[in-house]
């Protein structure tokens, strides 16, 4: 397994907002799935693993990135304007809210719809997110999904 992984990842608290029972989970199993399998590569750094620490601040999108182990002393902070992902972030919660209205009493048919479009805006988050990215820090694409996941319970408004 590469070094250059995340080997945990925070989201600050003050910046999270409540979240229901659903988005709750969907936090928990994208940071464990994370730190179970990612590839992570920030720019200037020989090797890895990494703690990452996600918050919002000033309409910005903060990763602040700390080397542990062989990579102590290597960090890294990163502000992206949140303003280019906006439209998608915005698109992304409101089909999941739709995603979670129709668990509650829609035919199988109907969810199975809603999921492909969530899905589909996920991966065009995720795209988003990489490019973003680019010059900073090098993700595969499931580390963008999970990641999208993390910014969008960040983003999310109560």
């Amino acid at each position: 397994m590469s070094e250059h992984r995340l080997a945990s990842i925070t989201l600050d608290a003050a910046t999270l907002p409540a979240a229901t029972a659903e988005i709750e989970h969907e936090r928990r199993v994208a940071i464990f799935d994370l730190v179970e399998k990612n590839s992570f590569e920030p720019a200037g750094s020989d090797t890895g693993p990494y703690a990452l620490a996600l918050s919002l601040q000033d309409n910005r999108l903060v990763f602040d990135i700390a080397g542990q182990g062989a990579a102590e002393g290597f960090a890294r902070t990163y502000a992206l304007s949140l303003t280019p992902m906006k439209t998608v972030l915005k698109d992304y919660l409101l089909i999941c809210d739709s995603y979670y209205e129709a668990l509650r009493g829609s035919s199988p048919s109907q969810i199975e719809a809603v999921d492909m479009g969530r899905r589909g805006l996920h991966n065009e988050g995720a795209e988003l997110l990489k490019q973003r990215l680019e010059g900073k820090v090098v993700v595969d694409h499931e580390t963008a999904r999970r990641l999208f996941t993390l910014v969008c319970a960040l983003y999310r408004r109560g």
